[in-house]
């Protein structure tokens, strides 16, 4: 997550067409189900959810993650301009992060797209990743709101992204852009020179491949006990059916937390 931006991508080729358009859907009108999200997530690649959480849970987030902004080290590899300030292991440092992770809608959202139960036709790739980000600023445009292009989650490798093609996924403060890690995405450029944008991004994948951000040293054992059940599945205390992540031959939640509830696992 960054208060500033990151570069376009240097491959996207530059042509004068029209640009293409994300959809736009709020959280808060009853129509908005995780199956009308799915819907244009599997069509488009990505979706923008108005109004995903509260202004005052993105002023709680921006407070505790603040401090951690401040101290944050210039990434020396060069893969994010030295003008980006990170935070990770959001979890176990910002209480509201945990709220966010666990709005109910984001969860059906997820649960559904990356459940083992989900069922895909002869030809159709395996979603992996789902990723979510949000605002806890106004991201624009003009400060370096992400770009996405939709409908390049079906595309090959024969086929490369266009300037034109790209969208600024402009949010609102509480609203998220939800998308499949394989649609072409990047950090748009900030020409601002006083405004930040600060997204919270958080990235969910199925529980038995290996998470980019080591979850149990940023959140380990007794700092996690500290946590709900759901988010400590999340994170990747709990077994991923039919046996994947055990402990002792027995699921961790078990063994770990005391925890006896449907979602234990027997081996």
């Amino acid at each position: 997550m960054a208060p500033s931006a990151l570069d376009p991508v240097s491959i996207i080729e530059k042509t004068s067409s029209p640009t293409p358009q994300l959809t736009r859907l709020d959280a808060n009108s009853p129509t908005t189900t995780s199956s009308a999200i799915i819907e244009v997530l599997h069509r488009d690649g990505g979706v923008i959810v108005e109004n995903l959480f509260s202004t005052s849970l993105a002023a709680q987030i921006k407070s505790e993650l603040k401090p951690y902004f401040d101290t944050d080290r210039v990434d020396k590899s060069g893969f994010f301009p030295e003008t980006t300030q990170r935070a990770s292991g959001l979890i176990g440092i910002s209480p509201g992060c945990v709220e966010y992770l666990t709005t109910p809608l984001l969860m059906e959202v997820v649960n559904e797209v990356l459940s083992s139960t989900y069922s895909y036709w002869l030809g159709e790739e395996l979603r992996t990743v789902t990723r979510c980000v949000a605002a806890i600023t106004k991201s624009t445009k003009e400060n370096g709101a992400t770009v996405v292009i939709p409908g390049s989650h079906t595309w090959g490798p024969e086929r490369s992204p266009k300037e034109h093609e790209t969208v600024p996924a402009e949010l609102d403060i509480g609203g998220a852009l939800i998308f499949f890690g394989n649609t072409y995405h990047a950090g748009g450029r900030n020409i601002t020179t006083d405004q930040a944008r600060e997204t919270v991004g958080l990235f969910f994948t199925k529980g038995f491949y290996r998470q980019a951000e080591n979850q149990y040293l940023m959140v380990p054992v007794e700092k996690a006990r500290g946590l709900s059940n759901r988010v400590k599945r999340l994170l990747g205390y709990g077994i991923s059916p039919p046996g994947n992540g055990f402990y002792q031959y027995q699921d961790p939640m078990r063994m770990l937390y005391g925890v006896e509830d449907e979602e234990i696992v027997e081996l």
